[in-house]
């Protein structure tokens, strides 16, 4: 197996970068296949190894669709390669939480079509990489940045499918050759507490970097980490039977709130890697990810953070010191004290790392530095830190869905890197959190500390686009225009007859609309393509209120909330259900509707004609299309030749309201008079757009 370190950027000739970067490219797309040959046969790939995720074969086709969607959304391609794939494989990684499950009846194509898939994505990024413009150094805005997005993006997956692997029944695994099992397996060490000096500790990316970064890495963090006692050892399986055996699992006590439901609904009362075995010396064997093997008591413990949260609390009990995790500024603190090489110049990875030395776990004492063992790699390390922005922090434009969603207070960094762990994720300035009771090659180290962790998150959606639509949507309104969404609802309803139970709100931004379309329909599909958009949709939902910064003038803003009981809605709010999508590229599962609101959308879709014709049958007999827009084609969205109107037809003028008329006639009849609908979106205090949509009312046959 050949695990490789992430491409630096800002040294070597552009030919010598182009070649790396294809090598690069292609020895992860290998690597991500060999992994794959660890299932025994295809069934295995269509069984859920873990209820809150889907299937491997979602994942094995994920990697590439991500290589399309981002190359198209990027404007460095200009076709898809199988629509069908590339709407069912491009959105649901995050997993979802144990009381959110996803019942949803996939029908997912064949081992060998996805194949297939990936063998046509292959041969298409090799050729960009071929013929794509490259200047060093290499920065967000290079179209290089983008095939390392993709490449970096399927290293993450190789570590999160390993972890479903490791989870499938061992019935349909077998080992992969090269792939070993750590041989080093026996009792653990004792552990104990060695001091760590504090020291202020700086963290983020700034300016050009010297490597690939998620966006979540760049900004600045400046933290004064006051001294602390660290473990000597990650926690140990044999260090963590002892909880077990003391019935931590069984008391309440040691675990949180979130901790404890958790473990209400799985019934846990072991460690999801250990499996269960009477004739077993300890009572268990454990489960690596292809094989079954003796406790390695030796090794780490692989659990997620409620589990090492609550070993915390009990622990602190036992001893009588306040143990906890580590803050994310304190892993760093240990980090830097220890003079670690980075991943850009070692020879040889300073842990179980990078896949150079095991496909597993190895012993918690094998790997020392300085006096303490797997500072980096053999498991990743939870942090009492949740995930937030750095200051400074900015979405990249190509990937706005990576960070945003997880700066939610329930995502917790792991940091360090697992021996699966290659690329960005081997460096120390990677920053990945999962959900508090997921799995993902996760242990823990313990400290020792009187100071309280507490953390302040950017509670106000400060992303100046984000915070204009919620107050276009939400906030005042300006020189006696009424609210765009609910007067747009509020003409609709005077349409309504008969049937009211579905309504699809197509480009629904923040939600408005979906929300008063919630007062006349028993169910509403809301969709936007930007997942910043839904996510201050569905944190108003879940929530109640809403909070964004708007600017006045320059540096200056405001400080503005919206509250959804405002709307008096009762609980018909939660009758929306939110979800990012492709409007020119819809899932299976949004059909049979009473009313379909495109609203301001046609004028940005790149195929309007194909969206027009598509959305005719997910609405039923009698149901309604109701499309508003002021009707600015840019060619920045749409092609010239795929706009509807304002264009010359056989040397005559055609409107679009016309080019609607001829793209609908086959499925629909006009059944009103255009409507024009004026809107204001302010931009600061004293700067607004002041627009005229058109609303037209089309009633299927």
């Amino acid at each position: 197996m050949e695990a490789r370190k992430t491409t630096i950027l800002d040294v070597g000739n552009p030919d010598e970068k182009r070649a790396e970067i294809k090598s690069y490219f292609n020895a992860t797309y290998d690597l991500y296949e060999e992994l794959f040959k660890s299932l025994k046969v295809d069934k295995a790939y269509y069984e859920k190894p873990e209820a809150l995720r889907h299937p491997l074969i979602f994942y094995y086709g994920h990697t590439a669709t991500f290589f399309i969607n981002k190359l198209l959304v990027s404007k460095l391609y200009d076709q898809r390669v199988d629509e069908s794939i590339e709407s069912m494989f491009a959105i649901g990684v995050d997993e979802m939480s144990w009381d959110d499950l996803d019942k949803t009846d996939y029908k997912w194509p064949s081992v060998d079509e996805v194949r297939e898939y990936r063998n046509k994505v292959r041969d298409i990024v090799n050729s960009l990489i071929d013929t794509l413009p490259l200047s060093l150094p290499i920065g967000w805005e290079n179209p290089f940045w983008v095939i390392l997005m993709g490449i970096e993006h399927e290293r993450i997956h190789l570590e999160t499918s390993s972890v479903l692997i490791r989870q499938l029944n061992i019935d349909y695994v077998q080992p992969i050759a090269g792939w070993g099992l750590c041989p080093q397996r026996g009792d653990a060490p004792a552990n104990s507490l060695k001091e760590v000096k504090g020291a202020t500790v700086l963290q983020g990316r700034t300016g050009t970097s010297q490597t690939y970064g998620w966006d979540n890495e760049f900004g600045s963090q400046k933290t004064e980490v006051q001294t602390f006692n660290a473990s000597t050892y990650l926690v140990s399986n044999r260090e963590f039977l002892e909880f077990v055996q003391d019935g931590g699992y069984s008391e309440k006590q040691w675990w949180t709130p979130e901790g404890w439901s958790w473990r209400e609904f799985k019934k846990s009362q072991f460690p999801t890697f250990w499996v269960e075995d009477k004739d077993a010396e300890c009572g268990f064997r454990y489960r690596a990810m292809t094989q079954e093997i003796d406790m390695p008591l030796n090794w780490p413990v692989d659990v997620n953070f409620l589990e090492a949260k609550a070993f915390c609390n009990w622990l602190s009990k036992k001893k009588g010191k306040r143990i906890r995790l580590p803050s994310e500024p304190e892993w760093y603190r240990l980090y830097e004290s220890q003079d670690m090489p980075s991943q850009k110049v070692w020879d040889k990875a300073p842990g179980n790392l990078n896949l150079e030395h095991y496909a597993s776990s190895s012993p918690v004492d094998a790997f020392m530095t300085n006096g303490f063992g797997d500072v980096v790699g053999n498991v990743w390390q939870w942090t009492e830190s949740a995930i937030d922005a750095f200051d400074g922090f900015k979405v990249h434009p190509s990937y706005d869905d990576f960070s945003v969603p997880t700066f939610d207070g329930k995502h917790n960094l792991i940091k360090g890197g697992s021996w699966i762990s290659t690329g960005n994720s081997a460096l120390s300035e990677s920053r990945y959190a999962f959900r508090r009771h997921f799995y993902q090659h996760a242990g823990f180290r313990y400290v020792e500390s009187d100071v309280d962790i507490v953390q302040e998150f950017n509670v106000y959606e400060s992303d100046e686009l984000i915070a204009q639509y919620l107050e276009f949507h939400y906030g005042d309104t300006y020189f006696g225009v009424q609210n765009f969404p609910q007067h747009c609802i509020q003409i609709i309803s005077k349409y309504l007859e008969g049937k009211t139970e579905r309504a699809f709100d197509l480009g629904c931004a923040v939600g408005r609309s979906s929300f008063e379309l919630a007062r006349y329909f028993d169910h509403v599909d809301a969709v936007d393509f930007s997942a910043r958009f839904i996510q201050n949709a569905d944190h108003l939902k879940e929530r109640g209120k809403v909070s964004y910064l708007v600017p006045t003038e320059g540096d200056l803003r405001d400080l503005k909330t919206f509250h959804l009981e405002t709307l008096e809605l009762g609980d018909k709010a939660q009758n929306v259900d939110f979800s990012q999508g492709d409007a020119s590229n819809l899932r299976e599962k949004y059909t049979d509707y009473d009313l379909v609101f495109a609203g301001n959308l046609i004028d940005r879709l790149y195929d309007p004609k194909k969206f027009l014709n598509d959305i005719a049958g997910r609405i039923r007999p009698g149901g309604l299309l109701i499309i508003t827009s002021p009707y600015t084609w840019l060619e920045e969205y749409t092609e010239r030749s795929n706009w509807l109107g304002g264009i010359k037809v056989n040397g005559e003028n055609q409107t679009t309201h016309e080019g609607l008329k001829l793209a609908l006639s086959d499925h629909f009849e006009e059944i009103s008079e255009p409507v024009d609908v004026p809107f204001v979106i302010r931009e600061t205090a004293r700067k607004h757009q002041h627009t005229v949509a058109q609303m037209t009312f089309w009633k299927k046959r």
